[in-house]
C-alpha cells in the first residue's frame, strides 16, 4: 500500500518554544519497529506513539528551576513558572503520538457537549466507552489491534488523563448493520453500562441496499436504549471511500438519515464522511492514501486521524466542564472543525 504524509508540518514561534523546552524537559519516544513491503511509510509514522502508549512510560518531567533571590520571596512565580512549564511539556510530548492530521475547514462538528462523559473525567472517575459498529469499528485495514480506532481513542484519552481509569471496549463486528447490531446491544453495549457509546452505523446498509425506512426504525430504537441508560451517545456516519461512493444516492440519503435521528433524539454525530471526503477533495489527499486497496476499509493513519478528532472533541467537552460551561444533555452544540 503506498502511503504519504497528507500534511507537512510547518514550525512556527510555538514550536520553536516547545523545542526549547523540551531541552530543559527530554522526552523518551521509543524506536519506531522495521516495517516491510509497502506498509514502511505508513508505521514509520504510526509505529513510535503506539509502542510509547503500549510501553506506558513515565510522562515527561522538565528540569528543577531553581528560584533566584526574587522568586524566593515570591514562591508564587516559580510555582507559575513551574507549572506552566510541565503543561507545555505535556502538549509537547502529545506530539509525538498523533499523525499529521489537520481538522478540516468548513465541516460541521456536531458530537455535542458529551456531559455525561466529560463530568466523569473532570472528577477523574472511572470511565467506560464502547466502540459498537461493523468492520470499520473492529479495525479491518489497519496493520495491528493497537492501531484501530478505538485503541487509538483510549491511548489519547489517556495521556490527556494519565490519573484516570480509562476503558475503551471494542464491539464491533464486520458485515453486520442495524439489524445484527440491534440483537446484540443489549448485552454487548446496554449491560455493560458504558458512560458513552460511539455508534458507528449505516455503511453496510448501503452496500446490502437495505431499507432505509427499515434501518431507522431500528436506529431509532438503539439509540433510545442507550440514552435511557444514560449514556452520552455519537453515532458515526458512513465513510467516504470508493466502495460507498459508486453508490451516491444510497450514501447521501444515509448520511441524511443518521443526522436527522441525531437531531431528533439530541445525541451527537461524527460526520465521516464529509471529514473523509474534506481529506480528498479539499486537502487533495488521494484516497489510497487513506483506504486500502478494497476501496472501503480505512488504513492505519486514516483511523488514526478519525481517532484524533474524536478525541479532541471529547478534550473540549471536558474542559467546558471543568471551567463550569456545563451544558445540558439535550442542547447539541455546532461549531466549524
Amino acid at each position: 500500500m503506498r502511503f504519504a504524509f497528507p500534511f507537512r508540518f510547518r514550525a512556527g514561534p510555538s514550536l520553536c518554544a516547545v523545542a526549547a523546552l523540551l531541552l530543559l524537559a527530554p522526552l523518551s519516544v521509543a524506536p519506531s519497529r522495521a516495517q516491510s513491503g509497502g506498509q514502511a511509510d505508513q508505521h514509520a509514522a504510526l509505529s513510535s506513539g503506539a509502542k510509547a502508549e503500549a510501553a506506558k512510560p513515565d510522562a515527561a518531567k522538565p528540569a528543577t528551576i531553581e528560584a533566584d533571590a526574587t522568586n524566593q520571596q515570591q514562591p508564587g512565580v516559580a510555582a507559575k513558572a513551574l507549572d506552566k512549564m510541565k503543561q507545555v511539556a505535556k502538549s509537547a510530548s502529545d506530539i509525538f503520538h498523533r499523525v499529521p492530521c489537520h481538522q478540516p475547514t468548513g465541516v460541521p462538528n456536531s458530537t455535542g457537549s458529551l456531559p455525561h462523559v466529560a463530568a466523569k473525567l473532570a472528577a477523574g472517575k472511572p470511565v467506560v466507552i464502547i466502540a459498537f459498529g461493523s468492520s470499520s469499528t473492529q479495525g479491518y485495514g489497519s496493520s495491528s489491534p493497537e492501531f484501530t480506532y478505538p485503541n487509538r481513542l483510549a491511548a489519547q484519552l489517556r495521556r490527556q488523563y494519565p490519573s484516570a481509569d480509562i476503558t475503551v471496549i471494542n464491539r464491533g463486528k464486520g458485515g453486520e448493520d442495524a439489524p445484527e447490531m440491534m440483537k446484540r446491544l443489549q448485552t454487548e453495549v446496554i449491560d455493560m453500562h458504558p458512560d458513552m457509546v460511539i455508534w458507528q452505523v449505516g455503511t453496510n446498509a448501503v452496500l446490502r441496499n437495505l431499507d432505509p425506512v427499515e434501518t431507522a426504525k431500528q436506529v431509532e430504537d438503539g439509540v433510545a436504549r442507550i440514552q435511557a441508560d444514560g449514556a452520552d451517545l455519537v453515532l458515526v456516519d458512513p465513510q467516504y471511500s470508493p466502495r460507498v461512493t459508486e453508490r451516491p444516492e444510497s450514501a447521501r440519503g444515509m448520511v441524511k438519515l443518521l443526522g436527522r435521528i441525531a437531531a431528533l433524539r439530541h445525541v451527537g454525530i461524527f460526520p465521516r464522511f464529509e471529514v473523509m471526503r474534506d481529506w480528498h477533495e479539499k486537502q487533495a489527499i488521494p484516497i489510497d492514501d487513506f483506504v486500502i486497496a478494497d476501496g472501503l476499509h480505512m488504513n492505519d493513519w486514516g483511523y488514526a486521524c478519525f481517532a484524533q478528532l474524536l478525541g479532541d472533541d471529547i478534550i473540549r467537552s471536558v474542559g467546558a466542564i471543568k471551567i463550569g460551561v456545563n451544558v445540558p444533555s439535550d442542547v447539541r452544540t455546532y461549531r466549524p472543525m
